[in-house]
């Protein structure tokens, strides 16, 4: 399951690639996970800012939610120097 990313403002991390993605592709929680190989709460310290995923899973976290590796690295760019 693909959920395509659509172009908004640059904000942190978590904005970008965690609850917000998550709910507009309708996924919870728990899909990501699973589809991810890791734990809800990794899933739930990400979108909090607690911690930040692997590059492994962050790559993985593009794919599912739709977004090119480029798009990807440009955001996380972006959240590392405000």
């Amino acid at each position: 399951m693909l959920c395509f990313h659509y172009r908004g403002d640059k904000r942190t991390f978590q904005q970008n690639f965690g609850r917000e993605n998550r709910l507009r592709c309708k996924m919870t929680q728990e899909f990501v996970s699973e589809a991810l190989g890791v734990s809800r709460q990794a899933v739930s310290k990400w979108e909090n800012g607690t911690s930040d995923p692997s590059t492994s899973n962050l790559l993985a976290l593009g794919k599912l939610y739709g977004i090119s590796t480029e798009e990807l690295l440009l955001h996380v760019s972006d959240s590392q120097n405000p």
